[in-house]
């Protein structure tokens, strides 16, 4: 399972990207700028939450990591 989140955060991220490159390209009328514009912002946030996920999951291994550490010292 991790694997698919890894592949749909990196699918995302690549989405993300492309849509930057069309509006820094500022070949699109206004109206699909700010489609395109509403669309990134919640590719971005959909990135940021998976990122914050990914975040907490590497502190609870750390955590849990330092806790068996030190019951075991």
């Amino acid at each position: 399972m991790p694997k698919k989140t890894a592949v749909s955060f990196e699918n995302t991220l690549h989405d993300l990207e492309d849509i930057i490159d069309t509006l820094e390209s500022g070949e699109v009328p206004l109206e699909q700028a700010m489609e395109k514009f509403e669309e990134g912002v919640k590719l971005s946030n959909e990135c940021q939450k998976a990122l914050n996920d990914a975040e907490k999951k590497v502190r609870i291994l750390i955590d849990k990591n330092l806790k068996d550490y030190n019951e075991n010292s």
